[in-house]
């Protein structure tokens, strides 16, 4: 199958699995987003999502964040992997916000990832999620699903994010992102895929898929 035909049956596979795609991050901000982003570097949506419970609600913007004491900071989000060093980072970050961008969030890559604890895959994030740009942020989920079902043949994951922009059209690319993500978490899982509840097999060139 022509990789066109692939992202056209996966679109429509998909989009009627997941008709309203989107992170299952809570945020209700750009600055909550990059927040949230951050904590979730080697930690689930979910515990990240019991954790900014509380985080958002004392501190909800960047004016706030940057005010907070980093041991009080630590203590809130402590559950987390890394936490030391994602606190830091979220400190120094919220208060580069308020000395450079007056407390807004950016929104090209080059000044995301010129924020402490920003890299290429988390500015990819926000730019997607909060201002709506067609990037691709390529996680374990879309590495994998996307080689794994023949969309891309790639190594890094910057060779995937730049075969899939070039692959996808512009107007797909977000809820692509989605699709990818939430294939890959809740049906092409790393170890045992479930191929037989598998929407878009047709289009999978995965060689020991189960069916």
């Amino acid at each position: 199958m022509k990789i066109k035909e692939k992202i056209a049956l996966i679109d429509a596979a998909l989009g009627t699995q997941y008709p309203s795609p989107k992170s299952e991050l809570h945020y209700s901000s750009p600055f909550q987003m990059l927040v949230a982003t951050i904590l979730a570097a080697q930690a689930t949506d979910k515990r990240v999502n019991v954790i900014t419970v509380e985080l958002f609600s004392r501190c909800p913007d960047a004016e706030s964040m940057s005010r907070i004491e980093l041991d009080e900071l630590k203590t809130i989000i402590r559950s987390i992997n890394y936490y030391n060093n994602k606190a830091k980072n979220i400190l120094a970050a919220s208060r580069m916000l308020m000395e450079s961008y007056n407390g807004e969030v950016p929104s090209t890559r080059e000044e995301l990832e010129s924020l402490p604890g920003v890299g290429r895959k988390t500015a990819n994030i926000v730019l997607s999620n909060a201002f709506g740009q067609p990037v691709m942020a390529v996680d374990t989920h879309v590495h994998r699903v996307a080689n794994r079902i023949g969309l891309v043949k790639t190594e890094k994951p910057r060779e995937t994010e730049d075969a899939l922009i070039a692959a996808i059209p512009a107007e797909l690319v977000i809820n692509f992102h989605h699709y990818l993500v939430l294939h890959g978490r809740y049906t092409c899982k790393a170890r045992k895929p479930l191929c037989q509840q598998c929407p878009i097999l047709p289009a999978c060139d995965y060689e020991n898929k189960a069916i």
